[in-house]
């Protein structure tokens, strides 16, 4: 089957999807996919909140699982200057790991001043007076949300292309079918995809334990150093800072994620402080011995990358073959991969709903849906990550370097705002807090610059123009919310609804039950200035209207107009124009719509929609009011 009959199925599978939901009971379907409604007194159940144990897996997921891809592109940008730029691997693994602690420990600081979550975003808003500084570490986080399930699932399709190579042409397809399945289950609220996904994480560190256990048995008799292993310490022609950093910045792609436990300090048991800082301590303890093994293991066998062939695959096969063993690996390396996304949903949604709250984003992102989920910001999510994958045909190489910057850059902004805060607040142990985030200020700023030095040429200036987009975007939503309470406020003391005269129009187009069940409604608000207008065509049906109309018993005044273009828009808008031109004129004008609707939605397809088209047209008239009356159709 070729790329494009695949493609032209994936189309007439969503073709029957949308008509499915046509014809079928939205709300039915809807139940299926995404479950029952859920009371707002539930939000607060301890059912819906996480052990540490299972927030472990779930929230460490975005992490943990970029060890199957972050040493490689570190050793990718060097292998271009030969197999004695290998050995590099290992000194760059343990600068990242360094780098993680002194992050986790910067955080774990964060999750003590700040236990209702937010992140670097609730750090800034508290420590800096300019609102500016905040918003680049909430737009900062939100684009490498975005990102982070981008390569996260695209690295997911790459380990299967490894395994499977004839899935290589569906890389793209699949990759968009994996974030609306991710869609689908957060939607159905975090319990439920606590349930799903902490198993899979869990088999996930499993194998990578098994990989390096086997990896010291496989050295224990075969030695240290084999055939296939570099020299170590050599310095390859070529090679310059420069290019070391470049590395260094790629492989520092495995440490993002790091803030998810402090944005979500919320949906951990009491004591949350507590059993957050528990998860942090083990998902640095395990991540670090699992990058460490891999990439020293890596170097040992002279694991060489490799487009289509990733070095996670690349070492199973030479310890295991293509037995179950690596099929069980490859696996659980792509549904990691595939559900590294989830914590990202999390931070993302709720991040998003914080920064609204304050005025900085669409309000509708603080919206909660039936499963008490942030649905419109994890809805906003997967469609923009979506669009990246199309992008960049869902190729992490291509996407690494947009990547990390964001999160480094408000890693930054949550260090230098703690270091603001111990100096303010102080407290017990203020200055050791004050020492400890001082320096991963510092740190944090250095890896900021390389990542936008290193990086820029290389797809780096597209993320450097977004953030401050974003900024600008969200300036001028707060400036626009601003502005319409202030011009919707009032002195209740002096200001009280009074009565406006109402002229009342009902658009006719014959004489029929639908205009009966209107001209009945509209008699029924008691208007004595009631006029009921028809717009003919020709002269003949005008004369035919006003006949009939006499011969009804005129229920009210009739006024026809004539339309020479066969418009109704263009004579009704005329007319708007006369009746506020006039000087007498004082009040609204009240235009009703007459609408019939029919009993299956297919038969909607019959019938022009001048009813909704009349809506949006009249809407931009600022003192007309518009009404439609329905009349339900019984066949």
């Amino acid at each position: 089957m070729s790329h494009t009959e695949v493609m032209e199925l994936f189309l007439a599978i969503g073709a029957l999807i949308a008509i499915w939901f046509s014809v079928t009971n939205f709300t039915s379907v809807k139940r299926f996919l995404i479950g029952r409604p859920m009371r707002t007194a539930e939000l607060h159940a301890q059912h819906n909140k996480l052990f540490w144990l299972i927030a472990l897996p779930i929230l460490a997921a975005d992490l943990y699982s970029s060890v199957s891809y972050g040493p490689e592109s570190g050793i990718t940008e060097l292998i271009k200057l030969g197999p004695g730029a290998k050995w590099y691997i290992i000194p760059i693994t343990i600068s990242s790991i360094i780098l993680l602690a002194m992050l986790i420990l910067s955080y774990i600081m964060g999750i003590l001043a700040y236990p209702n979550g937010g992140g670097a975003y609730a750090i800034a808003k508290d420590n800096f007076r300019h609102r500016g500084v905040s918003l680049v570490a909430s737009s900062s986080l939100l684009v490498d949300y975005i990102l982070t399930v981008a390569v996260s699932v695209s690295a997911a399709l790459e380990a299967i292309t490894s395994a499977y190579p004839n899935v290589a042409p569906y890389e793209t397809i699949l990759a968009i079918v994996c974030v609306f399945l991710l869609l689908v289950v957060n939607l159905r609220g975090v319990a439920e995809s606590a349930k799903i996904f902490a198993w899979p994480t869990i088999g996930f560190m499993v194998c990578m334990v098994i990989l390096i256990v086997s990896g010291l048995f496989d050295e224990f008799r075969h030695g240290f150093t084999q055939p296939a292993t570099p020299p170590f310490g050599t310095v390859p022609k070529g090679i310059t800072v420069l290019l070391l950093l470049k590395a260094f910045s790629s492989a520092c792609s495995a440490l993002t994620g790091i803030e998810t436990i402090s944005n979500a300090v919320p949906i951990f048991r009491s004591p949350q402080q507590k059993n957050a800082i528990k998860t942090y301590i083990a998902l640095g303890v395990i991540t670090s011995l699992t990058l460490i093994g891999f990439s020293y293991h890596l170097y040992v066998k002279g694991i060489t990358p490799n487009p289509h062939n990733t070095m996670l695959s690349q070492l199973t096969e030479n310890y295991f073959g293509h037995g179950i063993l690596y099929q069980i690996i490859i696996w659980f390396t792509f549904i990691v991969l595939i559900l590294a996304a989830n914590s990202t949903f999390t931070g993302f949604s709720q991040l998003a709903a914080i920064v609204a709250a304050d005025g900085f984003l669409p309000r509708g992102l603080t919206n909660r849906g039936d499963r008490l989920g942030y649905s419109n910001g994890i809805i906003a999510l997967a469609g923009t990550a979506s669009l990246l994958i199309l992008a960049f045909h869902a190729h992490t190489n291509a996407l690494i370097p947009l990547y990390a910057i964001g999160v480094f850059l408000s890693f930054t902004v949550a260090q230098f705002g703690l270091v603001r805060r111990w100096r303010r607040v102080k407290g017990s142990h203020w200055k050791l807090k004050l020492t400890i985030n001082s320096i991963g200020a510092v740190i944090t700023t250095l890896v900021a610059i390389i990542f936008a030095v290193t990086k820029f040429a290389s797809g780096a200036w597209i993320v450097l123009i977004v953030i401050p987009l974003i900024i600008f975007c969200s300036n001028a939503i707060h400036q626009h919310y601003n502005d319409v309470a202030n011009e919707l406020r009032i002195d209740i003391s002096t200001m009280s609804p009074t009565s406006n005269k109402v002229m009342t129009i009902v658009l006719i187009s014959g004489i029929h039950r639908v205009v009966q069940n209107t001209l009945s409604f509209a008699k029924g608000i008691g208007n004595e200035n009631l006029l009921a207008v028809y717009i003919g065509f020709d002269d003949e049906s005008i004369h035919k209207m006003e006949e009939k109309w006499v011969e009804w018993g005129s229920p009210c005044r009739l006024l026809t107009l004539k339309s020479k273009y066969r418009s109704v828009l263009e004579p009704l808008s005329r007319l708007i124009h006369v009746i506020e031109e006039k000087e007498d004129h004082e009040g609204q004008i009240h235009i009703i719509i007459p609408q019939f609707i029919p009993k299956k939605w297919w038969h909607n397809l019959l019938h022009n929609q001048t009813a909704l088209l009349l809506r949006l047209w009249l809407m931009r008239n600022k003192d007309v009011v518009i009404s439609t009356v329905p009349y339900h159709l019984r066949k």
